[in-house]
């Protein structure tokens, strides 16, 4: 994907989605070259790469950093930048700003998380130009009011709140939903009365599209394995194994090797290749 308008007729075509968050330009170079869609630049950024146990830390200037390094990575994917917490409960002048910090470092489109409270704030963005991407279920910026990481809308009046919530996303102009962490049937009725495509996680299968964190796909922390994210390398257990190879080889003295040593140049000025890359 490279436009906006590539969600919708996806849609349209019944072809799922594929949307992998990462955060640096050497993933984004992966993801360049894979078939994957699009990318998000994930307010999880302030736990996978900053170590903090939530999102709340975040701030516009982190997300655009990390935006502007992804660019670089993979300059001809669809890139969505996160709003980090309480960017867009400031009024839409605020956000306004957030959304041209984060458009100016490369990101095409932006992510909100929510609806009520800041309609005008994302129908206001829309208006101004923005392409906006909604966030409902489960919203990790509230993960102190929500009471932690849990699924949400299980029972019937959370649910209609939910489906509440998609159509007011949708009719202020939002061109994708993402849905967090609920009952796959809630995801299924969304997806089929919408008129945007969805992208879940932890939503089962019958949404729009799908998006995982690039290190929970990857394996990276082994400690981490929530019940939606399927693991496509024991990435952890690699990169481990070749760090204490390294650490070996180091140690046995059979690292650096004589092809892998420069020497100084022969009498007749004959050295050896530049090092520089």
């Amino acid at each position: 994907m490279k436009t906006v308008r590539e969600f919708a007729t996806a849609r349209a075509a019944g072809r799922p989605i594929s949307m992998v968050t990462c955060y640096d330009a050497w993933s984004a170079r992966i993801i360049e070259r894979s078939q994957v869609d699009c990318i998000l630049v994930g307010d999880s950024a302030a736990m996978v790469m900053h170590g903090y146990d939530s999102t709340i830390p975040a701030t516009p200037e982190m997300i655009a950093t990390h935006v502007a390094a992804v660019r670089r990575g993979a300059p001809t994917k669809f890139v969505i930048g996160d709003f980090p917490f309480l960017a867009h409960r400031q009024g839409t002048a605020h956000a306004a700003v957030v959304a041209d910090q984060l458009m100016k470092a490369g990101a095409q489109a932006i992510k909100i998380e929510g609806v009520r409270g800041h309609e005008e704030v994302v129908g206001g963005l829309v208006e101004a130009g923005v392409p906006v991407m909604g966030h409902l279920g489960l919203t990790p910026q509230s993960v102190h009011q929500l009471g932690g990481f849990r699924v949400q809308a299980r029972d019937a009046a959370a649910a209609r709140s939910l489906l509440e919530d998609a159509r007011t996303l949708e009719r202020l102009g939002c061109f994708s939903l993402v849905l967090e962490a609920v009952p796959s049937a809630v995801a299924e009725k969304v997806t089929a009365t919408a008129g945007i495509p969805t992208i879940g996680i932890g939503a089962g299968p019958e949404t729009s599209g799908q998006v995982l964190v690039l290190h929970d796909l990857l394996g990276i922390d082994d400690t981490f394995q929530p019940r939606f994210v399927r693991r496509y390398l024991e990435g952890h257990e690699l990169i481990q194994r070749a760090l204490n190879g390294f650490a070996e080889d180091v140690q046995g003295r059979r690292f650096p090797a004589e092809e892998e040593t420069y020497h100084a140049a022969r009498p007749n000025g004959r050295g050896v290749a530049s090092a520089a890359r």
